[in-house]
This record gives C-alpha cells, structure tokens and sequence, in this order.
C-alpha cells in the first residue's frame, strides 16, 4: 500500500525512538531531578550542506510538544565549521533523549545532501539532472530522498508503486523487452492506473525495438560508453525522456551530461556518502 511522505516520516521517527528509548532512559532518570530545565545547540563541526532541521523538529515535537526551538537555519544552508544550526531548550530528560536521534538524523541527511550538491554543481550550465536511486539505507529512504532534493539533486522512484520500471531482468522474465512493455501497458488499463514506464535498455537495438512499440515515458541507457551514450540520444531526438546510468562517476558525469541526456542516475548520493559532523551540546 502507498504511503504518503508525512506517514512515512511519522513510522520512522516512531521506530527511532521505540528502538533507542525502550522502557526509559535510564542513564538520565538516575542522575538527573524530572523538573530539571536546560538548554541545548546543534554546532556544526564539518563544512558542507546542512539537511534534516524540518525533522529535527518533528523529533522534538514527538519527544516533547513544550520544548522550544529557535532556529537559526535552514535546510540547504552551506554551513562551516562552528555555525550553530539552532537552540533547543525544555526539560533536560526530553533534551537528553532527542539527542542522539536528531543528531542520526541530521547528520545522514546533511551527509547526502552535501554529496547531492556537489554533483549537482558538476551539472551547472546544463540541462541534465541527477538522479538518486532506491540504493537507500532501510527504513530511511524517504529522508534520504528529502536530502538530495535539499541538496539539489532531484528524485527518481520513491519505491515499486510510484513508477513501473522495467529493468533488464524483467524484460528477460517476460519474454523480450516488447512483450516487457506490451504487458506493462496492458496491466496499466486493466487496473486503471496511470504510472509512467520507463525501460532499461542495453543496446542501441533496444532503443529501436522500444521506439517501435512506443508509449513509455523514459528510455534508460543502462552501461552506454560516451560514444554509445551520444548515437542513443541522436536516435532517440527527443522523442522520450533520456537516462544514463550504469558506472558513472563524479569525474565522468559532466561527459554523459554532455552527451544530451535528461538525467543521470547516481547509486552513490546515497550508499556511499560520509555523514557530516556535527554535535548538541548543553549550554
């Protein structure tokens, strides 16, 4: 079943906090009075994109709907060593318990919306757009989604139900990649849904093959060396949407964007990227 972006944020902050706070905090409950009131800051120690404020105060609100917030920030910030993000202040016992779950959160997030932003850049002046992909973290996807967005990268799929998406090993299970998409067609008007397809290709006699049969949305070239890349796009002139993926690095991606493609899609903005540092300390 589909869930909407706000269900999926609530489920994981509600399984973040069953899993880190169980039956209490015990370390705060023995040596810190319940009416004890404090204050609290999120310091940035690593230059880079901050993401995961808006959360941030979700987990706050779940934790504790009296503590208080004075932001400082926004999501997308380029922020440096010693910038404050925000102050928190309220209960010590509600403050302790939000810390290490605001800081998973914020420094993930800000992790893939810095790697995002510097891919993007590498795009500046062009019109084509970086993608993720499903490569996420369990159970965290749909932050690490908002992170590359933040950070400037767009999204593709959120999951299986929001796209059909027919990839080599479909189209080998179905039988060649016009029966692929003659099936996925034929179950889109049966069930009555209206879902854009796109389908993996891996030779320039795919491409023909899915021009001929036609009504997808988005033709993906999928381990197309530069050459290939640029004769795919020539033959396809703009006639569906155009995606590269398959071993493209940061020091290669300006190269197939050049190439004229609409989008390129990147494993590595979220499965190989460096939480950034960052630290909520009491005052």
């Amino acid at each position: 079943m589909k869930n909407s972006s706000s269900d999926l944020v609530d489920k994981l902050i509600e399984l973040a906090i069953l899993e880190d706070i169980g039956d209490g905090d015990h370390s705060s409950l023995s040596c810190i009075p319940a009416s004890e009131q404090g204050k609290m800051k999120l310091l940035v120690k690593q230059e880079g994109i901050i993401a995961g404020i808006e959360i941030a105060k979700l987990i706050f609100g779940r934790i504790d709907g009296e503590l208080k917030m004075e932001q400082l920030l926004t999501d997308g910030a380029h922020v440096k060593v010693g910038d404050v993000a925000f102050f928190v202040e309220g209960r010590v016992h509600s403050l302790l318990q939000a810390e290490r779950l605001v800081l998973n959160v914020m420094q993930r997030m800000s992790g893939v919306a810095t790697q995002a932003n510097v891919y993007a850049q590498k795009l500046k002046g062009l019109k084509t757009k970086v993608l993720d992909t499903r490569k996420t973290t369990p159970g965290m996807r749909i932050l690490e989604k908002m992170a590359v967005k933040i950070g400037g990268g767009e999204n593709h799929r959120i999951g299986l139900y929001d796209m059909i998406m027919l990839k080599d090993n479909h189209v080998d299970f179905a039988g060649g990649i016009e029966s692929a998409i003659k099936k996925a067609q034929d179950y889109l008007r049966v069930k009555g849904r209206d879902l854009k397809i796109e389908v993996e290709t891996r030779s320039i006699d795919e491409i023909r093959k899915v021009m001929e049969v036609g009504g997808v949305h988005r033709i993906m070239l999928d381990n197309f060396d530069l050459e290939k890349t640029r004769a795919a796009v020539e033959l396809i002139d703009g006639k569906f949407e155009t995606e590269s993926s398959g071993g493209i690095t940061l020091e290669t991606l300006r190269d197939y964007a050049e190439c004229g493609v609409d989008f390129i899609s990147v494993g590595a903005l979220t499965h190989q990227i460096k939480s950034l540092d960052m630290s909520l300390k009491a005052i």
